[in-house]
């Protein structure tokens, strides 16, 4: 902290009327010489007071940060889980669904098989011993896929936020691992059955695994995902019906048939 030292002098004595006297050389001796400066400085220094200088405070203005850039805030997912036997034509009416409405299509199957030839992937060996043994793939792989899509998908446009979700959840470990996971996080709609004769959706596999290329397109595994399908997948259904969540559509019509039902359902939910 500062201090400063003020020097108080009394005023000069008179100058004499009379100039050029010995009284006019007597008065400037006294008041104008050094050493009689000095002198009354001394004579003086009983009276001098040390006083700290008068500080005026101004309020401190802090130049208020800059407020951070908002971020829109991302919607939360809309889901519509499409389910159905293996053949019963669930990717032929999501890709019409993604046309007409502007939903986006996450097979769960497709995923699974992209991680599969993923080059590096660790799950790929597992991915495939599952698929072609008819089993199910363990939920966490599952959910870790979907979820990354979607996110990828809605970081791409915050709007896109409908998904149709083919072919999950598969049990009741899917169903669970999906709560589990995305409570709150993300819409369950409701549930688009494609209810199929199991024949029929044979008949088609087989049909496509001419061109397909696809490992599970055999009879033999075929049989193994109906069996699946019916065990384990076909009670979630009746779950989600019982829930009033289930919109059922007869797929063993022919694929235009099929669609017009299903744009009733659409237009119906809005």
């Amino acid at each position: 902290r500062k201090r400063f030292l003020f020097l108080v002098t009394p005023p000069l004595p008179p100058q004499p009327e009379k100039r050029g006297g010995v009284a006019d050389r007597l008065w400037a001796s006294r008041v104008l010489s050094p050493r009689c400066m000095f002198c009354r400085c001394l004579s003086l220094a009983p009276a001098i007071r040390l006083r700290p200088p008068s500080v005026h405070l101004r309020p401190l203005v802090f130049a208020s940060p800059p407020s951070p850039r908002r971020q829109p805030l991302l919607m939360k997912p809309v889901v519509v889980f499409v389910l159905g036997g293996p053949g019963a034509g669930k990717g032929t009416q999501c890709a019409r669904i993604v046309a007409k409405y502007g939903y986006t299509h996450l097979s769960a199957g497709d995923l699974l098989r992209d991680e599969r030839k993923r080059p590096g992937s660790q799950y790929g060996e597992l991915i495939e011993s599952y698929i072609t043994e008819g089993k199910i793939v363990p939920v966490e792989i599952t959910i870790s896929l979907l979820k990354r899509a979607m996110e990828e998908t809605m970081a791409g446009n915050a709007q896109k936020n409908k998904f149709l979700i083919d072919g999950f959840p598969r049990n009741e470990d899917n169903l669970q691992g999906w709560n589990k996971t995305m409570d709150g996080k993300a819409d369950v709609s409701f549930v688009l059955f494609f209810d199929c004769n199991n024949e029929v959706c044979i008949s088609r596999c087989l049909e496509r695994g001419k061109s397909s290329g696809r490992s599970d397109d055999n009879r033999e595994s075929l049989e193994k995902r109906i069996h699946t399908y019916l065990e384990s997948t076909k009670p979630i259904i009746d779950l989600y019906e019982k829930m009033g969540k289930v919109r059922k559509v007869d797929a063993s019509k022919s694929v235009d048939e099929v669609f017009d039902k299903v744009v009733n359902i659409f237009d119906k939910e809005g």
